[in-house]
């Protein structure tokens, strides 16, 4: 594991107490959090809250290393069993996509370690950050709960290039042993 990530979540643990096996695998996995969520909560499915193409800004552009005003994805979803999992947004160079990866992810309720895998795309996970924060009026919407939300960010890249950026978020209260 990633010295940084490592450190992040021992910050976390200082800030809320310790974290389960399963929070801590979360926030730290560089493999399918779709594929650790099954085998956690059962098979999970994805609710599309936005699905949008966008010119990417400054920001974005940074991130993505694109340019700015290049198309971008940005897709927000939870991802939930018999309850709201995680909360992720991710956001996609649209320039970087094959056509049939691209009409896969617009019709939106397909989680990206599925169509990655359906594509037979190699990629590898860079885990940037992991951190904790007080929650707000959107993930008490979708979590009903006030407990603080446990967050990573991450690229996937593929042949030395970002795919895809994300961030995952679910309450310091699930996935607890």
């Amino acid at each position: 594991m990633d010295h940084k990530i490592y450190e992040g979540i021992k910050d976390i643990e200082k800030q809320l107490g310790n974290l389960s096996s399963a929070q801590k695998i979360l926030l730290a996995t560089d493999g399918s959090v779709t594929t650790i969520l099954d085998v956690l909560k059962g098979h999970v499915n994805i609710r599309t809250l936005v699905q949008e193409f966008r010119e990417a800004d400054e920001e974005t552009a940074s991130l993505l290393d694109i340019n700015e005003g290049d198309t971008i994805n940005y897709r927000v979803v939870v991802i939930e069993g018999e309850e709201p999992l995680i909360y992720a947004i991710s956001i996609i160079p649209v320039d970087r996509l094959k056509k049939d990866f691209k009409e896969d992810l617009i019709r939106a309720d397909i989680p990206i370690g599925r169509i990655l895998r359906k594509h037979d795309i190699e990629s590898r996970r860079e885990i940037k950050s992991v951190s904790a924060d007080e929650s707000t009026p959107e993930m008490f919407e979708i979590f009903k709960s006030n407990s603080p939300m446990l967050s990573r960010t991450y690229n996937i890249i593929h042949k030395n290039k970002i795919l895809i950026w994300l961030m995952e978020t679910f309450p310091y209260s699930l996935f607890q042993d």
